[in-house]
């Protein structure tokens, strides 16, 4: 099966809140002519196209379709969606070209958080019948997750404020005087309501030279899930993480992109995959500083290719989740093609 690679990234601007209307054109349009501009390709050369966005955060059935007015209605496209951040989608255009059906991909995910209730659109993700009745909101659940980690001793809050101060580039003894937004979290310790949008271009290996001079290579990828009920696992772990990196093959990694929406997850995440001091951890910033829904997990796969793109590192990682307390992961391993 032909070897995959990442050829291109472009993601929409990363705002608290947009003009436009739930369906994502407006922001899509734009990164769409940036990643063909950059690779010499268009609408008409691209064998597959797959998205990854939520009906109930856009507030429309099939909101998906909406967005492919940014496709166009010609040429005739061959098109898939995921209802899940756009991570998957690439997963699913991957395995598309792996299998020999294209040679050519473009993944694109989107969502406009500011257009609804994110944290209770959240809560319909949980078990629909003990759970999801509650309403309990994503950073009540992230709260008690990180409660759990601070009753063991595995971390503190000086711990959390550090992960926050090196991406804000701030001092964590400052952070600590932040009043709680839910207890042991506070604002710093949350990824901030953002719309967004990204895009990634795939081709085959064998066709990647043309359109990129360092292609960044898929040499592993994988994804896993935990039981949703929150009950029956430890939190303080993500062990579909940890089984993801070891399918995916992860050793020799020089930089991680990783998508923790809070600062305790990155500890998590850490540990979970094994990366010590040596791996840069989310250069771009990571979903601390942006977290797009349906769009962030996607994006860090392009940050991470990005790096490779521009000869700052050979060998990446980069993480994507999904469902409440990292529940389900996703991870990719890309090398150079020089």
């Amino acid at each position: 099966m032909p070897d995959v690679a990442v050829v291109a990234f472009a993601q929409a601007p990363n705002v608290r809140r947009t003009p436009g209307t739930t369906n994502g054109v407006e922001m899509l349009v734009p990164i769409f002519a940036d990643v063909f501009s950059r690779t010499g390709l268009s609408k008409k050369d691209i064998g597959f196209w797959c998205s990854g966005s939520s009906d109930y955060l856009a507030g429309r059935a099939f909101s998906f379709i909406s967005a492919v007015d940014a496709i166009g209605a010609f040429p005739p496209i061959h098109e898939s969606h995921v209802e899940m951040d756009a991570a998957w989608a690439l997963y699913e255009a991957w395995l598309k070209i792996r299998m020999g059906e294209v040679d050519t991909a473009l993944v694109y995910g989107f969502g406009k958080s500011s257009a609804g209730q994110l944290r209770r659109v959240l809560a319909l993700q949980l078990d629909p019948y003990t759970v999801a009745p509650l309403w309990p909101d994503s950073i009540s659940i992230a709260a008690l997750q990180a409660r759990l980690g601070l009753e063991a001793g595995l971390w503190s809050e000086k711990d959390l404020a550090e992960v926050a101060a090196r991406h804000r580039d701030t001092d964590a003894a400052s952070l600590l005087d932040e009043p709680y937004l839910a207890d042991p979290l506070r604002r710093h310790d949350v990824a901030p309501i953002t719309d967004g949008a990204a895009v990634i271009i795939l081709a085959s290996a064998s066709r990647a030279k043309e359109f990129t001079e360092r292609p960044a290579v898929i040499t592993g990828i994988e994804h896993r899930v935990d039981t949703p009920v929150l009950g029956a696992r430890d939190l303080t772990r993500a062990p579909s993480a940890e089984a993801a990196a070891r399918a995916a093959g992860i050793s020799g990694v020089e930089v991680a992109e990783l998508h923790a929406p809070f600062t305790h997850q990155e500890l998590i995440l850490r540990a979970s995959l094994g990366l010590d001091d040596r791996v840069r951890v989310n250069p771009s910033g990571g979903a601390l500083a942006a977290n797009p829904m349906f769009a962030a997990g996607l994006a860090r796969i392009g940050h991470a290719a990005q790096e490779i793109f521009a000869g700052r590192a050979d060998r990446v990682l980069a993480h994507a989740t999904s469902g409440p307390a990292l529940q389900q992961n996703l991870v990719a391993v890309m090398e150079g093609l020089d």
